[in-house]
């Protein structure tokens, strides 16, 4: 059975805080190549249809800690706090797994990218699965803890959000298109990256709900990540679309 190290979950936060540094640096100028900004790159060799490519970068972050806690002997989850959190990230990747990909309408995915994107989410779901599992320890009223609670509610916020935007995404497009169009409705109508300030705030709400350097260290990555994609999907729009809206920001609203 495996055992709780303080300095692993240590090495490997603070290794994840550096890719997120990493990915911000290669990314804040230049967009990752895939969908609307590979056409301006060079296209990758390689791809695999959409609904393929998400499912098998996605399901690592669900098999990791589901297979973790199969390894606990005897399972440790106590108290329920602890079950609530792991069930939450066990819950958005089942989402992102098994139900977002059969709906997806998105271009062909480069195999590169799919390769880097397995990778990370193999080492992320050890990193909050082994800690989740082997080495958190949560007072028993940790539910009622005013960190719990509200990153709880910002969690919940951001999936919804999240989810609610893929939906507007979605229905921009009739089966077999692959045009880009404006986004409308729900928090689009504020930001460009709707869907990605969604899964910011539900990533930094399980990390105040954790209250964990691995949780804060991914919710960083994912600023760093899909922030920048944010801002280079706002200009895309901005130069391909002359009706485009003024008002609207790039990922937060009102602000940027």
């Amino acid at each position: 059975s495996m055992q709780c190290f303080p300095g692993l979950v240590l090495a490997l936060s603070s290794l994840l805080g550096a890719l997120a540094l990493l990915q911000l640096s290669l990314y804040l100028r230049v967009p990752s190549r895939y969908g609307k900004h590979e056409e301006r790159l060079c296209r990758p060799r390689g791809r695999l249809p959409a609904r393929c490519a998400w499912f098998l970068q996605e399901l690592p972050s669900f098999l990791v800690p589901a297979l973790l806690l199969a390894l606990r002997s005897p399972p440790r989850l106590e108290p329920l706090g602890c079950r609530l959190l792991c069930c939450l990230f066990c819950w958005h990747y089942f989402y992102r797994t098994f139900i977002y990909p059969f709906f997806t309408r998105g271009r062909p995915f480069p195999l590169q990218l799919l390769f880097f994107g397995m990778l990370f989410c193999i080492y992320n779901g050890f990193l909050q699965g082994y800690y989740l599992i082997y080495c958190a320890e949560y007072p028993n009223d940790w539910c009622t803890d005013i960190r719990f609670t509200s990153g709880l509610l910002l969690f919940l916020l951001g999936m919804g959000i999240n989810i609610h935007s893929d939906l507007l995404l979605r229905q921009l497009r009739k089966p077999g298109e692959v045009t880009y169009k404006i986004p409308q409705g729900g928090l689009f109508t504020y930001v460009s990256g709707a869907n990605y300030f969604g899964e910011i705030v539900e990533w930094f709400g399980f990390a105040i709900a954790t209250w964990s350097l691995p949780a804060f260290a991914f919710a960083f990555f994912t600023l760093c990540c899909i922030g920048p994609r944010a801002y280079h999907h706002h200009r895309y729009y901005i130069k391909t679309f002359t009706d485009y809206p003024k008002s609207r920001k790039a990922l937060i609203p009102f602000v940027f």
